[in-house]
């Protein structure tokens, strides 16, 4: 649709008054769809249509069913009933025209922009530590019945998209692939310390395995700091168009990765010892608390909430918690090398205008993603996080 085109359908499909004054602005900026804002200005009403095509805005390579519209509009109501309050309310879904209709987050700011003018919400971790268990534990096998969680299974098989996961994250990263955008300061680190890290590769391999093979919770599939609306005293997960049934820890992974990249842009672009050092422990607290927060909710979310017999043998628990703790700290790993090799970049690190700084942050995330994936089964609590983070910062320091 155009932006005339959209205001003609939020007519159509009557959510405002009938002397309405609407506008429209498309304000999509992400990689796939595209993203209009209409609003009345005679009433002070105003919603979100969101419109799926059939190629990627990023690139026409990426072939996509607009069925990804119906899987967002369908996990957005059931992530609203699962973790009240932290996504936006879904309106209308249109099959036809492959639109979802829903709040308009305006008085929110999209997170990455906001932590990449260092701004600190202290409430984050909390609320979406709460989303997290929310979203993975109340999906999975330990709570839901089997032949229950079986047809959700295949109501949300998402093979286009797995498939640019696939080749984005767990493929591309570790070759010198064509469609890669290697910044060219940090190409020849990228080629000595991943591409030819036989070692790196063989992990790489399992773990892409196992991202197409366990389907152990109901991912939001691209849960990053671009997918989060927030203000000091709300967070609202948007964009679950990725959605499938995957490891757990793929989402908090991605989250955490996203986070060190705050972390990366502001240890090189602030330039005010105190502000510098004031804002980074914010992100190290938010980091670990993230994790944290996560253990000890889950935890108590599966003594109340599951209901699988087996899930109750001593040592079941801690067992099944280890093993998203592990495929975390490897996804974390994946999201950290392929955000800087690979062709989907964040602007954490591409707006970093100077360019040694920039080699330096980029640097911190290939060896602290590298180290991520590689000691993935000791990494078990948010100082584990935190301390890979902080060695991989001082080797590129003293390296540089």
């Amino acid at each position: 649709m155009t932006e005339h085109d959209a205001i003609d359908y939020a007519k159509a499909i009557k959510l405002f008054p009938e002397d309405a004054g609407l506008t429209c602005k498309e304000i999509g900026d992400g990689n796939l769809n595209y993203v209009f804002k209409i609003v009345d200005l005679k009433n002070n009403q105003s919603i979100i249509i969101k419109q799926a095509g059939p190629v990627a805005r990023i690139s026409d390579e990426f072939k996509l069913s607009p069925d990804r519209n119906r899987i967002e509009s369908e996990i957005l109501g059931l992530q609203y009933k699962l973790a009240p309050g932290f996504v936006p309310k879904v309106y209308n879904y249109d099959p036809i025209m492959n639109c979802t209709v829903m709040d308009d987050l305006s008085d929110h700011e999209i997170m990455r922009k906001a932590l990449i003018k260092h701004k600190k919400f202290p409430l984050f971790a909390d609320h979406i530590s709460t989303f997290l268990v929310n979203t993975l534990l109340l999906t999975s096998d330990v709570v839901v019945e089997h032949k229950e969680k079986k047809e959700l299974v295949k109501r949300f098989i998402n093979p286009e998209l797995c498939e640019i996961t696939e080749d984005l994250v767990y493929t591309e990263p570790f070759y010198d692939c064509p469609r890669n955008e290697v910044f060219e300061g940090s190409k020849e680190f990228v080629r000595k310390n991943i591409w030819n890290d036989k070692k790196l590769l063989l992990e790489s391999a399992k773990l892409k395995f196992e991202f197409m093979t366990n389907a152990q919770s109901l991912l939001h599939g691209d849960l990053h700091t671009g997918s989060i609306f927030i203000k000091r005293d709300s967070t609202k997960v948007i964009d679950p168009e990725f959605a499938f049934y995957g490891p757990a820890g793929y989402d908090i992974g991605n989250l955490i990765a996203n986070l060190i990249f705050a972390y990366a842009n502001g240890k090189v672009t602030i330039e005010e010892e105190e502000t510098r050092d004031d804002y980074l422990n914010y992100l190290i607290t938010t980091i670990k608390n993230v994790v944290n927060l996560f253990t000890d909710k889950f935890n108590k979310a599966w003594d109340e909430k599951a209901t699988e017999r087996v899930a109750s043998y001593e040592g079941f628990k801690e067992y099944y918690l280890d093993t998203i703790l592990r495929d975390t700290a490897a996804v974390t790993g994946l999201e950290l090398l392929r955000r800087v090799i690979g062709l989907a970049k964040v602007k954490d690190l591409t707006t970093i205008e100077d360019r040694e700084a920039r080699i330096c942050a980029e640097k911190i995330c290939l060896t602290a993603g590298k180290t991520f994936i590689l000691n993935r089964a000791s990494i078990k609590t948010g100082a584990d996080f935190i301390n890979v983070i902080q060695t991989a910062e001082l080797t590129t320091v003293k390296g540089a």
